[in-house]
């Protein structure tokens, strides 16, 4: 979570994040090391964005694209919210 008002008031970038740096980040973590679960996927994302971004709460949604279970329809996922501490 992190306060727009001074965003949307000036329409100025540095008053916001950058949001393509924050989908390189994530592509980055994302694509460094293999993991196994959507949990854990989710879990170094949302403690990156915390660590790095002035944000003081992050909500990160993972949602498996291609899941190895037949017969399954729609797409498996994990949502968690964090907090700065």
């Amino acid at each position: 979570m992190l306060d727009l008002a001074a965003a949307a008031a000036s329409d100025d970038l540095r008053s916001t994040v950058d949001y393509g740096l924050i989908a390189a980040r994530i592509v980055e973590v994302s694509t460094k090391e293999r993991v196994n679960l959507l949990e854990r996927l989710a879990g170094r994302l949302a403690q990156m964005l915390l660590a790095e971004f002035s944000c003081e709460e992050v909500r990160v949604r993972a949602r498996k694209r291609t899941p190895p279970m037949e017969g399954l329809q729609g797409m498996p996922g994990v949502e968690l919210t964090r907090r700065r501490r």
